[in-house]
């Protein structure tokens, strides 16, 4: 496998052999991310191909030599919530929807965090309590919801009953109200 930064190297000299790496390395996990959100393997081929075409012209100014597949993974995700609010406005359905409500409970509205100074604050918050978190912990949190796995998906992989695991991000997210709470968000 070509390394990253060698990648991003072609990126910056405008060479199109840079996508063909890219999707060589990272288009398997960069379409099932897509499709994890869509449902839809049509549309995950899309996000993926909508993502090279992303980074094509975020590099430059962005040099992701250490974090590519993060930054395409940030790209490939937007994309497809982005492809998925479509889809929910002509009136279907799409499991990320599902997987907010789970979240809303125990995260602030959305009229509180409207700058992108605070967005970046409660982000670092999340980020302390998931420091705070066992890495099973936070592994099956990022699962469900940054990768949008299902839940048997997920019991499959950790080997956990699927009552464990839901059990597990039940008391995660009240741990995370509460976490929120004493950092002074109202929610």
């Amino acid at each position: 496998m070509t390394d990253d930064s060698v990648i991003v190297d072609l990126y910056l000299l405008r060479d199109e052999s840079a996508i063909a790496l890219t999707a060589e390395k990272y288009g398997r996990q960069l379409r099932r991310l897509a499709e994890n959100i869509l449902g839809d393997r049509f549309l995950a081929e899309e996000c993926e191909n909508d993502t090279y075409l992303q980074a094509w012209n975020s590099i430059p100014p962005h040099e992701p030599r250490s974090y590519l597949f993060s930054f395409l993974g940030i790209i490939t995700r937007n994309l497809a919530i982005d492809a998925c609010r479509k889809i929910k406005r002509r009136q279907q359905k799409a499991e990320f929807s599902e997987l907010s409500e789970e979240l809303e409970e125990c995260l602030p509205g959305r009229e509180n965090v409207e700058e992108s100074v605070e967005a970046a604050f409660l982000r670092e918050s999340i980020n302390r309590f998931l420091d705070g978190c066992t890495e099973i912990q936070r592994d099956v949190f990022l699962r469900r919801y940054w990768y949008f796995d299902t839940i048997p998906k997920i019991s499959r992989r950790y080997g956990f009953t699927q009552s464990k695991i839901k059990m597990m991000l039940l008391r995660m997210r009240e741990e995370l109200r509460k976490h929120l709470q004493r950092e002074g968000y109202q929610i």
